[in-house]
């Protein structure tokens, strides 16, 4: 899978977190994830419905769970 043009960081990465966070990028279909200190590496793909419902377990405190 190619590196997609456009990164975002959490807007939880504040100052002297800024390199230890994951980054995401919106593909067609899909959300790449990567390591926000190997930017170069490798990276996770996701389908956006899995995605989103992991986010939204994260928001309920029910992810992993």
């Amino acid at each position: 899978m190619g590196t997609p043009e456009i990164w975002w960081k959490s807007s939880y990465s504040g100052p002297g977190d800024g390199d230890s966070c994951v980054e995401i990028a919106l593909r067609p279909a899909r959300v790449a994830i990567r390591d926000s200190k190997v930017p170069d590496g490798d990276t996770l793909s996701f389908p956006d419905s899995t995605f989103a419902a992991f986010v939204a377990g994260l928001k309920q405190g029910t992810a992993g769970a």
